[in-house]
């Protein structure tokens, strides 16, 4: 089981926020952003006698509101195709136990958010990646590259779109050769689409559910945490038309007895009229994504591309060793008693070696403390590269 790139380092920034030193959290998609008044207001207005169990499947009330949320980006469900999951995580593992055996192959286009590689051990399934390239801005690589990959123990293809960590968004050509490449194998396609709210392009969305001819091959992931900033109630979902992979989830569902009531309820009261909500948290986003990539291009020696969806980009670093430099900063370094908390990228690849140079960065912080974090990086690769190690 892999550590995780995103939290491995927290007990370094728990010891460097004990000797007072402030650490700006740059390393996890933990919006900073308030969750939408009118779910607050639910969630302190519950009035039950009982805190019961739940349907396995979720509330019938939550996924008739999911049918009508996807509706509006043309995806068009019934509420048996949905099934409430303990956040997208626990969908991910789902899907991952109902859909492989042990030792079937999953191919994934890294780098890839890291906990895909701890669910597919716990299924005992086995990751093939494709690596992608900064230089490309992390395009998806060609098609003859998944097709190298492909055995008889090949099952699955799994995307994430827009993209954890690097914040591509997949073109319909893109998605279309994805399309074909399952098509022709039978392959399953996971597709996480967890950000779709945060797109900044004016491509129009494409998700795996508008792929034609693969409609009972798509499993798509979903989740509320990162749309209403609810990353705490673990509300996620499972969207299938394939009823055979629905009875094989709803076996786990039911062994793991059901999703989480309060999370519900609030998620539920999160979905309707919350527009206004949601465009706000856009253009904050829009805007932060702007002070971030412009302020990283400009310190000497660092490179990102223009992420154009969720709210993360991969930077390379004038460092032989991103790992050690992220350690580094929070057990050895501050600048006026600040430093910096990243992801080392190496992490979110599974091919040994890649992304040793390079970080994700969330900005999830408002843009005060994005320019302060900016110089303090800037003043950790100055000092950092100057040491005689």
């Amino acid at each position: 089981m892999p550590s995780s790139p995103i939290r491995k380092l927290t007990p370094l920034a728990n010891d460097a926020k004990a000797r007072g030193i402030k650490v700006y959290h740059l390393n996890i998609g933990q919006p900073d952003l308030p969750t939408p008044q009118k779910a607050l207001d639910v969630m302190k207005s519950i009035d039950r006698k009982v805190l019961e169990y739940s349907p396995s499947s979720g509330f019938l009330s939550l996924r008739e509101k999911l049918v009508k949320y996807y509706h509006k980006y043309n995806i068009e469900l019934v509420p048996d195709d949905i099934i409430v999951t303990t956040g997208g995580s626990e969908a991910v593992l789902f899907a991952f136990l109902s859909c492989l055996n042990p030792g079937d192959e999953i191919i994934v286009p890294e780098p890839a958010y890291a906990n895909y590689m701890a669910f597919a051990v716990s299924a005992g399934a086995v990751i093939k990646s494709v690596p992608s390239s900064i230089e490309t801005g992390f395009a998806l690589p060609p098609v003859e590259e998944f097709e190298k990959l492909i055995t008889d123990r090949t099952k699955a293809i799994l995307i994430c779109n827009p993209n954890n960590p690097t914040g591509y968004l997949y073109t319909r050509a893109e998605m279309n050769q994805i399309r074909d490449i399952v098509k022709k194998h039978d392959l399953y396609l996971f597709s996480d689409e967890v950000y779709r709210e945060f797109i900044y392009t004016g491509s129009p969305y494409i998700s795996a559910c508008h792929l034609e001819g693969i409609e009972e091959n798509v499993v798509l992931i979903d989740s509320v945490s990162k749309r209403y900033s609810e990353c705490g109630i673990r509300i996620g979902a499972l969207v299938t038309k394939n009823t055979e992979v629905r009875k094989a989830v709803m076996k786990f569902c039911q062994a793991r007895l059901s999703p989480p009531l309060i999370g519900q309820i609030i998620a539920e009261a999160s979905i309707e009229d919350t527009v206004e909500y949601s465009t706000e948290v856009y253009e904050e986003y829009v805007a932060r994504r702007k002070c971030l990539v412009d302020g990283l291009n400009k310190i000497p020696g660092v490179y990102s591309p223009i992420p154009m969806g969720a709210f993360y980009t991969v930077a390379s670093l004038p460092v032989d060793n991103a790992d050690d430099f992220c350690a580094w900063c929070l057990s050895d370094f501050d600048y006026e008693g600040e430093t910096v908390m990243m992801a080392p990228a190496s992490g979110f690849y599974s091919t040994p070696g890649l992304g040793r140079n390079e970080v994700r960065i969330a900005y999830v912080l408002n843009q005060t403390d994005l320019k302060r974090a900016l110089v303090v990086l800037e003043k950790a690769l100055e000092k950092y590269n100057s040491l005689d190690r």
